[in-house]
């Protein structure tokens, strides 16, 4: 089975801040003392990396060990770490830097400001093979607005309820504004030349969209899928469920590219495509599941939570074969009980304050994090 598994990696983007859910900026001290750590632009959020893994009894504590060594640090200064996507209860309006002196931050904070500073989950799969991993591309470009629906936690900004609920997509800049449904590598290359010659793209890292190629050297050397569309989710067990039906998803394409690559099994062209994905992952950054969408294989509409359940049953028959069926159980408790955007935004209806929310979410992390797991390898 364990053979059979793609390699998985975790980017995991986190803010700091005081119990009470109020942004406090330390990542530059973080990372001064804890190595495994690196800075964003702005100083509130923080990103740790986990190495790449194929087996997912060992994921769980590759998610949390990190955790529990900042939550150490912090607790020490009176912080913790804070749930949701955006600056639930900070100030918008301002630029933290982390590092006044570094230029490609000025120009981020010049060119974005705060629509940058968010937290999410980055969730890459090894794919070596260029043309699993374009095909890979399309089909989970045309359904990234189901995951980030499953994944969806950021409905409050500066102390206010949003009118979406996930905040982070919808305010975050999608780089360049138009990215076609790239139909090989070919493609992918000539198209980044072409934007990094026009400016559109200042570097080959300035792709910011819901799933992009990454590698050691790109547009050209390549060796997995990123997914970037996904919010901040800090239970592991849904963040492992959401990336078992994503993996499931690419395993069963490598079977039947036929029939689940869109370029050769949908009736619109790529073009059509992109900007169907587009504007899915517009729908579920404001409704989530309760969003309406258009299925990519002909552009019929269709409600998110009975295209997430379709995918589920779809996958079934190869989660049972690989042994996954277990990790998909928290999907159905999500399409039941609905996304932390959804739970919070039923929550605040009923009178709870954010800071209260946002309290009870930082203890349920630091429970998680005090569950016994397996020793954990190496962050990467």
């Amino acid at each position: 089975m364990r053979d059979s598994l793609l390699l998985k990696g975790f980017e995991v983007e986190l803010f700091t801040g005081r119990p009470n859910g109020e942004n406090v900026g330390v990542a530059t001290e973080v990372v001064r003392d804890l190595p495994d750590f690196v800075t964003e632009p702005d100083q509130r959020n923080l990103e740790y990396t986990t190495a790449p893994i194929a087996d997912y009894a060992l994921l769980t504590e590759a998610l949390l060990a990190p955790r529990r060594i900042l939550r150490t640090w912090l607790a020490e200064r009176g912080l913790t770490l804070l749930p949701g996507s955006t600056l639930s209860l900070g100030d918008p309006s301002r630029f933290e830097r982390s590092d006044p002196e570094n230029p490609y931050h000025a120009l981020i904070e010049n060119s974005y400001g705060t629509r940058v500073v968010t937290a999410s989950i980055h969730i890459n799969l090894g794919l070596t093979d260029p043309q699993l991993l374009f095909a890979a591309l399309r089909l989970v470009r045309c359904e990234a607005a189901l995951l980030l629906a499953l994944s969806a936690s950021s409905p409050f900004l500066g102390g206010q309820l949003c009118d979406h609920h996930s905040q982070r997509w919808q305010q975050f800049p999608l780089t360049p504004g138009k990215v076609p449904l790239f139909l090989d590598h070919d493609h992918y290359k000539q198209w980044v030349e072409e934007q990094l010659a026009i400016g559109s793209m200042r570097n080959e890292r300035h792709l910011w969209t819901s799933v992009r190629p990454n590698g050691p050297r790109r547009p050209y050397d390549l060796n997995r899928l990123e997914l970037r569309i996904c919010d901040l989710v800090t239970d592991p067990a849904e963040l492992l469920a959401i990336t078992t039906l994503l993996e499931l998803r690419v395993l069963s394409l490598a079977r039947h590219s036929r029939q689940l690559d869109p370029l050769q099994s949908s009736s619109l062209s790529p073009d059509k495509l992109a900007e169907l994905a587009d504007s899915n992952d517009a729908a579920a950054a404001q409704l989530s599941l309760d969003a309406d969408l258009h299925h990519w294989r002909d552009g019929a509409p269709v409600a998110c939570r009975r295209w997430v359940q379709d995918l589920i049953e779809s996958i079934t028959p190869l989660a049972e074969e690989l042994g996954l069926q277990q990790r998909l159980l928290p999907l159905e408790g999500l399409l039941a009980s609905g996304n932390q955007a959804m739970r919070w935004r039923e929550a605040h209806a009923r009178g709870s304050s954010i800071a209260d929310l946002l309290r009870a979410g930082s203890d349920a992390m630091e429970q998680q994090e005090q569950l016994l797991h397996e020793p954990s390898p190496a962050l990467g």
